[in-house]
């Protein structure tokens, strides 16, 4: 018997260049007049984001602007944005940047409306109303968080990774601009683009995984392998970082419909005690956590490698083993760095290993992996991938 399932999808999607000229519109349509935009110094800066001011602009819209979201989201970012939120009586809010600005957006959007502190709702399902409209508008290839119903916002206190999950994060409109991507550096294209394809991994293979998500994973899965080494070799052609970018999209709508893994349970430990960005933390792990992985369900990882274009000669074992080299193969090209290049030494590591293995089983995601790990197993991955 087939358990029914939900799917969810913003309302909106504007998907293609120039669609960030067409904000103000969706201000507007939202019935908002004064809109708070979450972003970053470099962003505001560098002029990526005017076509988004500018429409909101030419919309007549009253727009106040938080721009200190410059590394990982912290609960100090959403304290402080929510301040301004509230002085300028904002009523929608727009997360332009990366998956940090979008992440403090969603927090932000449901604290102007519910009370309490934001680790008040850590975990599933546990804000009460809905907030402001969110309109979330990706500068990078990598989160998909313009698509889910997640905002992961760093605890510095306690050094935890706070997951929030809830269907009231899922942004009301989603502003897809390839243009937006362009002159990326060519490190934050490969960390981001080595994300998106590990959402793309773990919705297919989670136990949580559905017909509907499975679409879009496997889509996603051929999008990001066949176009992210073009995408990083160069940096200004818009037609690779076009489809990068719809696949992050397609990668963000199903993870968030069929959850994460291994990887992710992993990974934010690592983001908390070492302060690693999360999309780099997951592709030093993807390969590792892959091989370990591979057993617990051969099908579906062969089905990942057929849509890298591997093709489907004898047993589905060694097709699903192709395509984990594969993914090695692309960490290697895009010059993905180890734990160790990242500053993680065994002797940082040991320390730090068993809190971090207990707080990834935590975490919910390892759940999921088609092949359970132990705790045991888990800090062995963990030196595997210095």
């Amino acid at each position: 018997m087939t358990l029914d399932r939900i799917f969810r999808i913003p309302p909106i999607l504007r998907i293609g260049e120039g669609a960030a000229t067409r904000t103000g519109e969706e201000v507007e349509r939202l019935g908002a007049s004064r809109a708070l935009v979450i972003t970053d110094s470099f962003l505001a800066a560098s002029g990526t984001i005017a076509p988004v001011l500018d429409a909101l602009n030419r919309a007549g819209l009253e727009t106040t602007i938080y721009d200190k979201v410059n590394a990982e989201p912290t609960l100090a970012h959403v304290t402080e944005s929510l301040a301004l939120c509230r002085e300028s009586k904002c009523d929608v809010v727009i997360g332009c940047g990366g998956g940090s600005p979008i992440d403090v957006a969603k927090a932000v959007s449901a604290m102007a409306v519910n009370t309490g502190a934001i680790r008040d709702y850590m975990g599933l399902d546990k804000i009460p109303v809905r907030g402001l409209p969110i309109i979330a508008v990706p500068t990078t290839a990598g989160t998909g968080s313009e698509a889910t119903c997640t905002t992961i916002i760093a605890d510095t206190e306690r050094d935890v990774k706070m997951l929030i999950i809830s269907p009231y994060l899922l942004p009301s409109a989603a502003i897809v601009d390839p243009l937006l991507t362009l002159g990326i550096p060519k490190g934050i294209t490969a960390a981001t683009g080595m994300d998106a394809l590990t959402h793309a991994i773990e919705a297919y293979v989670s136990r949580k995984a559905q017909p509907m998500s499975d679409v879009y994973a496997l889509s996603a899965v051929k999008l990001i392998y066949e176009h992210l080494p073009t995408a990083w070799k160069e940096p200004g052609n818009i037609a690779p970082r076009s489809k990068v970018l719809l696949g992050a999209l397609q990668a963000g709508i199903a993870f968030s419909n069929s959850s994460v893994a291994l990887v992710h349970g992993m990974s934010r430990p690592v983001g908390a005690l070492f302060h690693v960005p999360h999309g780099v933390s997951n592709a030093a792990l993807l390969g590792v956590v892959t091989d370990f992985s591979l057993g617990g369900n051969y099908e579906r990882y062969a089905d990942i490698a057929a849509a890298m274009g591997v093709p489907a000669k004898g047993p589905r074992k060694e097709t699903a083993e192709a395509g984990a080299a594969k993914v090695r193969e692309l960490i290697r090209e895009l010059e993905i760095p180890t734990l160790t290049q990242l500053g993680i030494t065994r002797g940082k590591l040991e320390p730090v290993v068993s809190k971090m293995a207990d707080d990834a089983i935590a975490s919910g995601s390892p759940a999921n992996n088609p092949r359970l790990a132990s705790k045991e197993e888990i800090i062995a991955m963990y030196y595997e991938a210095l």
